[in-house]
This record gives C-alpha cells, sequence and structure tokens, in this order.
C-alpha cells in the first residue's frame, strides 16, 4: 500500500540537479551510483528539463522519471505523437510512498496537454503500469539458431537475387541506416522513430559510460538494383572446443529490413559465416520469419518471448481515426478511465477507406478498462481472449469477435527499439 509523503517535492529538475538525478537513476536500476562527468554532460545534451522528473527528499533525488517526443507507427502506416517514459526508478529506501503515482500523473497530463495521442514506455517490471492505463501492445522474441542443424548448403557464396551483401563500417551507417529506417518504420506498425543520437549511440560514435561499447560488425544488403534494403549489427564470441572444433556465437544487435528478400540474405549470410555455429537473433518480432527461412525450422528455438512495447492511449478519437482497419463495421466502446482522460463512450465506424470515432450516448457493445483498450489498438491482442479473462465485457453477444475482426492485424505488430 501507497503512503503518500506530502513533504516529498515532485517537480521538474535543473541543470544543477543532473548529477544528482543521475546517481538516483542509477541507484534504482542497481547500477553503480558513481556519477562520471561525461555520463552529466551527455544526459545535459539531450534531456528536457521540463520533461524529466524528480523526487526531492530533504534535497536528495529518490525517484527519477523523464519522458521525451517520439513518433509511433499505427497500423496502416500512418504516426502518431506519442509520449514515449523512461528511467522510471523509486530509490528502495522511498518505496511505497506515491512518488511514481505523482510523477505519472505530472506526464500524462502535460502529454494530453501537448496533444500526445498515446503514451509508450519498455516495461521493466510486469505488474506496474497496468494501474496507469497501459496495456502490452507488442511482443517481442528471441531465437537461437543451431546453425549445423538448420540444413542449409554451406557452399552458399552470397545472394542469388543479383543482389549484394558489403561488410561497412560505422560511418557508412549513419549515412545510409536513417533513410532506410524511416522506410521501414513506417511499414511496420509498432515501430518509432530514431534520432540523430540514436545512430551515433548505435554506431560508436557517442560512447557512454554506462555501456562499454565493443564495435561490431555491420552488413549491408542491396538489391540488384542497388537499392539498400537491409542492415545488420552484430558480435562474435571467440570460442573453440575439444579438437580445435569452432563454437563460436553470431548476436545481432539490430537487423533491420524492408524487403523479405533483404531480410532472408542477411539471415543466410549470418549462418554462413565460417566458425559461427550459433546464432542468436537478438530481439524480433514473435511472428518473425527466421525460422521459416531454414531448411529445418526447429534448428531455431525460442530463447525468450515477452512484452514489450507498452502503450497507453491518451486520445481514443483520434488513435481509433489514426489507423487502418481489416473489415468493415461498426462497434460501441465503453471505455473506463479512472486516472486519465480517455474515459467515454465511443462509436467506431471502420471500413476499408477510413474510419470515424466519435462520442456517443448509443448502448455500448463492449466495455472495457482503457488499458485493454490500449492492448488492442495495434492490433495484436485479442478481444475474445481478453472476454474470456473477464477483462472485457460484452454488453451485446458476439460483440468480442466484431472487435477481432476490424481490429487485428494479418501480421503482429512489432517495435524494433528499446527506450
Amino acid at each position: 500500500m501507497s503512503r503518500p509523503v506530502p513533504h516529498i517535492d515532485v517537480r521538474s529538475i535543473t541543470q544543477a540537479d543532473i548529477p544528482d538525478w543521475i546517481r538516483a537513476l542509477n541507484t534504482g536500476f542497481l547500477r553503480t551510483p558513481d556519477v562520471a562527468e561525461t555520463e552529466v554532460a551527455d544526459r545535459a545534451s539531450y534531456i528536457v528539463p521540463s520533461r524529466t522528473l524528480g523526487a526531492f527528499d530533504a534535497g536528495r533525488c529518490v525517484a527519477t522519471f523523464r519522458s521525451f517526443a517520439q513518433e509511433l507507427t499505427a497500423v496502416g502506416g500512418a504516426t502518431v505523437p506519442a509520449d514515449a517514459i523512461s528511467n522510471v526508478t523509486v530509490t528502495p529506501t522511498h518505496r511505497r510512498r506515491g512518488l511514481l503515482n505523482r510523477m505519472m500523473a505530472h506526464d500524462l497530463a502535460a502529454a494530453k496537454e501537448r496533444g500526445d495521442v498515446v503514451a509508450t514506455l519498455i516495461a521493466a517490471e510486469y505488474p506496474i503500469y497496468g494501474r496507469y492505463g497501459f496495456g502490452p501492445a507488442t511482443w517481442a522474441a528471441e531465437w537461437t539458431v543451431d546453425v549445423p542443424r538448420a540444413g542449409l548448403d554451406p557452399r552458399w557464396a552470397g545472394p542469388e537475387d543479383g543482389g549484394r551483401i558489403d561488410i561497412v563500417d560505422s560511418a557508412d551507417v549513419r549515412k545510409i541506416g536513417p533513410e532506410l529506417h524511416e522506410r521501414v518504420r513506417l511499414a511496420q506498425p509498432g515501430a518509432t522513430d530514431r534520432d540523430e543520437r540514436w545512430w551515433q549511440v548505435a554506431t560508436g560514435a557517442v560512447r557512454l559510460d554506462r555501456s562499454p561499447w565493443t564495435e561490431p560488425f555491420f552488413a549491408v544488403y542491396r538489391s540488384a538494383g542497388g537499392e539498400v534494403e537491409g542492415l545488420v549489427s552484430y558480435l562474435a564470441d571467440d570460442k573453440w572446443g575439444d579438437g580445435k572444433q569452432p563454437l563460436n556465437t553470431a548476436s545481432v544487435k539490430w537487423l533491420i529490413t524492408a524487403t523479405p528478400e533483404a531480410e532472408r540474405n542477411l539471415w543466410r549470410y549470418l549462418c554462413s559465416i565460417d566458425w559461427i555455429t550459433t546464432v542468436r537473433s537478438g530481439w524480433r518480432a514473435p511472428d518473425d520469419l527466421l525460422p521459416f527461412f531454414l531448411p529445418d525450422p526447429r534448428a531455431a528455438r525460442i530463447t525468450t518471448l515477452a512484452d514489450w512495447l507498452w502503450v497507453r492511449v491518451l486520445d481514443v478519437v483520434r488513435a481509433m481515426e489514426a489507423r487502418t482497419y481489416e473489415g468493415q463495421g461498426e462497434l460501441v466502446l465503453e471505455v473506463v478511465d479512472g486516472a486519465g482522460p480517455a474515459g467515454g463512450r465511443y462509436r467506431l465506424q471502420a471500413a476499408a477507406d477510413g474510419a470515424s470515432c466519435a462520442p456517443t450516448t448509443a448502448a455500448a457493445d463492449l466495455t472495457l478498462d482503457v488499458a485493454e483498450l490500449s492492448a488492442l489498438w495495434l492490433g495484436d491482442e485479442s478481444a475474445v481472449r481478453l472476454a474470456a479473462l473477464g477483462r472485457v465485457r460484452e454488453e451485446r453477444a458476439g460483440a468480442a469477435k466484431v472487435a477481432d475482426a476490424l481490429l487485428r492485424t494479418s501480421r503482429r505488430p512489432w517495435c524494433p527499439d528499446m527506450f
């Protein structure tokens, strides 16, 4: 149970607060509380003080919270402005005092005032954020590929579709990566934008004390016409078994592709590198094509499957009108949002050429919490499943099936990034 402590001051930080804020952040994430001058300078270069909150007890920071502007791709390729939340911690000595409640309420109110359609986050712990109206909207999986078992032809020497794969350096990636990512993320529901700093960190141009840098390999796939259609960043270890047998692992940091051909060829490339006997895929969509690029899909086993991007709808009308729908129909939703701005009854009218959503006094077909609507919005969750779990209530028989027919997508949404 929370014990609100009014004398603890929750406020936006100033430049002078940054070292103390970082110390509290490191403490909350169980990292060494030391604060390096380089990290202070790095944080000061990109955080927005007005969107960076701290809780201060007798002048010492004991909780942290940060948000930033983000674009999130909705179903169909439109983007919506999102309030991306990160760096959420409460120092162990100050748990259960309502500090996160206060910081979250402050941030979500500001996000609604700005006109953000949704808020987003990656949850370190599952049970925390549902009470604030967030629902798990995408999931992620990691595969481990046993290369010798995969059945691939060891004589493979490169793409057979006229394309080519080349090793490139970090400067090349900073030139060609952003444009490719823009194409990819606009076609991937659940994907978010990447700013210039993301590419600097991902290629070592900006190096963080808290994350020791190891230079990865970068490979690019170009189509037969010379267009960049895929990029991969990966590391390789150096492990040998008895009898001088190589047992090396290639670990993918990230892989983005604009076409299935690029995806197939980059996975084939990784599995063809001499001495590599295991490929770890990094975080991928849960319905990723990787296993079925292999002659024996059982050679790819799921190592981890977990919730990933959590979404909190702030503006029901704009959120529902921003996305496209698989079918045509009408649904009246009673959205319960005791802690925020999304509550109300809305009529959704969806068709292939667009949708309209507006407040209504008509009888509801479904009643659901905003957290469940948020989980359904990107098309991954099932209203029928939520109804079976008692988290969605049908006011009209069969309404959950209607919701699934409208909302669910043929491929699962996916967020490639951690933030």
